[in-house]
């Protein structure tokens, strides 16, 4: 991860090359930029939803293991 002033610097770099860049150019690094950020919200999603599903299969392993101690349990107390 880059610290804030090596962000800075990256940035105002880039903002050099933009100020001279065609028309086109311009056009074309913007629509590179949106496909980056919608591509990075995808994954951002799949990661989301897949740490989420595995937090509700552990949970559910978990409540599962609850159960059977439970009824074991019980067993023991009726014997």
């Amino acid at each position: 991860m880059k610290t804030e002033h090596e962000r800075q610097e990256i940035i105002n770099a880039i903002n050099t090359i933009l100020q001279h860049a065609y028309d086109s150019t311009l056009d074309e690094i913007h629509a590179l930029l949106k496909r980056i950020e919608s591509e990075e919200d995808e994954n951002d999603l799949k990661a989301y939803r897949a740490a989420k599903s595995d937090v509700e299969n552990n949970i559910t392993i978990a409540w599962e293991d609850i159960k059977k101690e439970i009824a074991n349990e019980r067993k023991k107390d009726v014997a």
